[in-house]
């Protein structure tokens, strides 16, 4: 038998790590400041934590892109953003290469991918999209493993 339910968290990382957790919110609180859309790097926290099956990010992220003024249809459509017409082709080089990143072990990122995104943002601002990414990737992470749950 588990020794935790399906619904209980393992443990909290941010109260035992309190320290370590500083820096994650630092990065979070940096790529704030850039000039990244904030609909954007919501858009790249919602497609990670649907690709890592995160429920406690998808509920929090869903709920800031909301706030930030993205639509509702969009955030339903997110899954199936390839066969969709709501998504720019800037937001489609972006969940491209999210989707590459999330899923990395699969084939790496592929150069196509990459010069898409070039072709719509400065190296700059690629490199603070790989950072979000990556981010977000390592949060996902963190909330499944140790079963972080969002309020029912």
């Amino acid at each position: 038998m588990s020794l935790t339910s399906k619904h209980q968290q393992r443990i909290n990382i941010k109260t035992l790590e309190p320290e370590c957790w500083k820096l994650v919110i630092a990065i979070e609180n940096y790529l704030a400041k850039t000039s990244l859309d904030k609909k954007l790097r919501e858009l790249i926290k919602i497609r990670a934590s649907q690709i890592n099956k995160c429920a406690f990010c998808i509920d929090l992220h869903t709920k800031d892109a909301i706030k930030f003024g993205e639509s509702e249809r969009r955030i339903f459509a997110l899954p199936a953003w390839k066969e969709s017409p709501l998504f720019s082709n800037k937001e489609q080089a972006v969940l491209k290469l999210t989707e590459e990143i999330t899923e990395i072990s699969k084939d790496g990122v592929s150069d196509k991918t990459f010069e898409t995104i070039r072709k719509y943002f400065s190296e700059n601002e690629t490199a603070q999209i790989i950072i979000a990414i990556n981010h977000m990737n390592f949060l996902n992470r963190v909330a499944v493993s140790t079963k972080m749950m969002h309020p029912h």
